[in-house]
């Protein structure tokens, strides 16, 4: 029997009394069980070979949500409405978008790690949406974070289009920054109604997803969320 596809989850990086720990919410877990996958949380290193190693040992990628990029990482000099970096996690999680994109594995990204992904390309991002761009759509929303709160227009000719056949599907929405200049080979695949990108594809990788809202969160009550995974998980069954 052919084995199921190991997905690394990168995860959030937090010192407890000096000491390094991995973190990392059990919805994406459930999620990537649940469309077929095996999930590995992939600890934190300095140590390039090991990348390398993990680059290697696994079939696709998964970059979750967590605290904000260190706007150096894009060009910019933080601002004061800029949340909390971890610029620990940052410097490992460029390394490994670098790899896997070098190795052409297949890549999710989930609302920090859509915005993280942009960043490895080359992108931008606003460092607050409500300081910077005149919305009438909460971002963070107040409603229970399985609930959707707002509804995303698919753009026609992508792949989210082809896998939902939808023009409109729902989505949560807990973030207060979002993709500003687009990176290398990157172009939308949804907008929010007051034009936010709200999730992008690669054009020169084999497989590159990501989006801002968190469709682990409405695994278990949207189908068109659920398929997210079931085509992530398959392209990383193709890729061995």
């Amino acid at each position: 029997m052919k084995r199921k596809p190991i997905i690394a989850m990168l995860c959030a990086i937090e010192n407890s009394d000096g000491l390094l720990q991995s973190r990392l919410q059990k919805t994406y877990v459930d999620s990537i069980f649940g469309a077929g996958g095996v999930p590995i949380i992939l600890p934190f290193t300095e140590n390039d070979a090991k990348t390398e190693e993990y680059a290697e040992l696994c079939d696709g990628f998964l970059f979750t949500g967590g605290n904000d990029i260190n706007p150096l990482r894009y060009g910019e000099v933080k601002a004061d409405f800029c949340g909390e970096i971890e610029d620990l996690r940052d410097g490992f999680e460029l390394e490994m978008a670098r790899l896997a994109i070098q190795k052409e594995k297949p890549i999710l990204g989930i609302c920090r790690g859509a915005q993280l992904l942009n960043v490895a390309l080359g992108g931008t991002l606003y460092q607050d949406i409500n300081s910077e761009i005149p919305s009438g759509i909460s971002h963070v929303q107040k409603e229970p974070k399985e609930a959707p709160s707002h509804t995303v227009r698919v753009v026609e000719g992508t792949p989210l289009f082809s896998l939902t056949e939808k023009e409109i599907i729902v989505a949560n929405s807990f973030h207060h920054q979002a993709i500003k200049k687009l990176g290398r080979g990157l172009l939308p695949m949804a907008y929010a109604e007051d034009g936010i990108i709200e999730a992008v594809y690669s054009t020169e990788q084999r497989y590159l997803r990501a989006y801002q809202w968190h469709p682990e969160r409405l695994f278990g009550s949207d189908e068109q969320n659920r398929k997210i995974f079931f085509d992530f998980v398959s392209a990383c069954a193709h890729s061995f």
